[in-house]
């Protein structure tokens, strides 16, 4: 890789750790309350970096979203339940990795077969938010749903269609918020660092 592009990227890289260190650490930042729902923005941090930098630098910054949500659920949770079920690193830290792959992925196959950006953006930002969502429940069942009553304080037959609820509550319309924002900002900032790379 040459110097001046290697030097761009791991400038870049140093911009959305701070970013996602900010939206992690101040209010409104990194989730946006929109009447009873709080709306998570960060996996569109996460998706930004993935169609600027590339799939394995979107992982990477995923990652340091999910190293950051793990340290909190130590020493500064967010909710009691962040307390117990953050402190899991293959909930905190591999669906916010894997929101970096899908959306890496979906935008690198869609790029290649659709003339839109817009469109293959739009959907990659669906995608990604949707994989944190599914995961981060998904998971919270397959290792938690035992404890559900003390929880949640609901039975464990309950379980599933409480969270089903949050997918639809929560994680569409965040999927929805995300698919329509995250091109907003990566077109215009995709051209400006497709002309500064060169």
């Amino acid at each position: 890789m040459p110097v001046k592009k290697n030097t761009l990227r791991l400038n870049m890289l140093a911009m959305f750790i701070a970013i996602i260190l900010l939206q992690t650490s101040i209010p409104l930042i990194g989730y946006i309350p929109i009447g009873p729902l709080e709306i998570t923005i960060i996996p569109m941090t996460v998706v930004v970096a993935t169609v600027l930098l590339g799939t394995v630098d979107g992982a990477i910054i995923g990652g340091i979203w999910g190293l950051t949500t793990f340290v909190r659920a130590f020493v500064w949770p967010t909710s009691p339940l962040a307390a117990i079920v953050f402190v899991n690193p293959i909930i905190s830290v591999i669906p916010r990795i894997m929101i970096g792959v899908v959306a890496g992925v979906t935008y690198t196959y869609l790029k290649k077969h659709f003339k839109s950006q817009t469109a293959s953006i739009s959907v990659a930002a669906v995608l990604g938010s949707l994989t944190n969502t599914v995961l981060v429940l998904g998971l919270i069942y397959l290792f938690y749903k035992a404890k559900a009553p003390q929880l949640y304080q609901i039975n464990i037959k309950e379980l599933l269609p409480y969270l089903l609820g949050v997918v639809g509550t929560n994680g569409i319309p965040e999927a929805i918020f995300s698919g329509i924002v995250t091109p907003m900002i990566g077109v215009p900032v995709k051209k400006i660092f497709d002309r500064t790379g060169r």
